[in-house]
């Protein structure tokens, strides 16, 4: 025991002193640990400041490195050089031989022959193109050129005869179809696969019920095309009928068909087609279509 007091043993200056040191080693600590405890929250309650500043540096980034780029000024083409033509995205060939279609004292006068000459792709052309200047006459020349293309084209279209092969709507193929404007290859099949299904137009106003052909295009067609010969239809007795035979027709659908069999059992037999009207509801708008296909025997 007499060890250990020996070495515990202070006068009062002593343990004052040692008092304020561990005082001060706990008040440390304390700092230290709120530091490290609080050190996440500082971090949030910065972090949208933060975000907002690289976004800022980003920005500045981005326009310092647009402004570095080298700018493209309008040019002539007939004189680009290599160091040009490498700026521009082009290869050493495609340099080469507008170089080489220079020495002959030619000129490339528009983007079309730029292109044929050089064999650069439509991608790089469409880049470069907007940048072409050539001189005023030569723009004038193309343009005047241009338009009496157009001129030429129009007056050949005009008078250029259009052959159909018959004029009977219920005979015409689809190439005879697609002579009229509007019309192409998907609603020229599209007019006989209709046509089929009706086994042959009856009525004219039946075209318009093509899926998806515009009136205007109805119009131009039934001002070639015309019904020459009605399609002979072999009609079915409504009387004795099936009916899944009865919903082949085109303008019978499943409750339409309900309705004409229930009435064919009310009253055992239609002494008459023109009976389908005593049925309700029966669509009158589409009678005279109908009965295109149906008789009363």
């Amino acid at each position: 025991m007499k060890i250990f007091k020996s070495h515990f043993w202070y006068n009062k200056s002593q343990r004052n002193g040692v008092f304020l040191l561990v005082l001060l080693i706990i008040v440390l600590q304390v700092l230290i640990f709120s530091d490290v405890f609080f050190l996440d929250e500082t971090d949030d309650i910065n972090q949208p400041k933060l975000l907002a500043f690289q976004k800022q540096i980003d920005s500045l980034k981005a326009i310092e490195i647009e402004n570095r780029k080298p700018k493209i000024y309008p040019f002539n083409p007939n004189y680009i050089t290599d160091y040009k033509g490498e700026q521009l995205g082009m290869s050493l060939k495609e340099i080469d031989r507008l170089l080489a279609f220079r020495k002959t004292n030619k000129f490339v006068n528009s983007k079309q022959e730029f292109q044929k000459v050089t064999k650069i792709s439509d991608s790089l052309l469409n880049k470069i193109s907007p940048y072409f200047k050539f001189p005023d006459w030569v723009v004038k020349r193309n343009q005047q050129k241009g338009k009496n293309n157009y001129n030429f084209n129009k007056y050949k279209n005009a008078n250029k005869k259009i052959v159909v092969s018959t004029t009977d709507i219920n005979k015409a193929s689809a190439e005879d179809f697609k002579t009229i404007s509007g019309i192409g290859s998907a609603f020229s099949k599209r007019i006989i696969k209709y046509r089929t299904k009706l086994q042959g137009f009856s009525l004219e106003s039946q075209l318009f019920e093509v899926w998806g052909l515009e009136k205007e295009v109805v119009e131009k067609v039934l001002s070639t095309f015309k019904i020459v010969e009605k399609p002979i239809i072999q009609k079915i007795n409504v009387n004795t009928v099936e009916f899944k035979q009865l919903l082949k027709n085109p303008y019978i659908n499943y409750e339409l068909c309900k309705r004409i069999f229930n009435y064919r059992d009310e009253v055992a037999e239609l002494q008459n087609i023109s009976e389908l009207k005593n049925i309700k509801d029966f669509p009158l708008d589409k009678y005279d279509r109908i009965i295109l296909y149906l008789s009363a025997e």
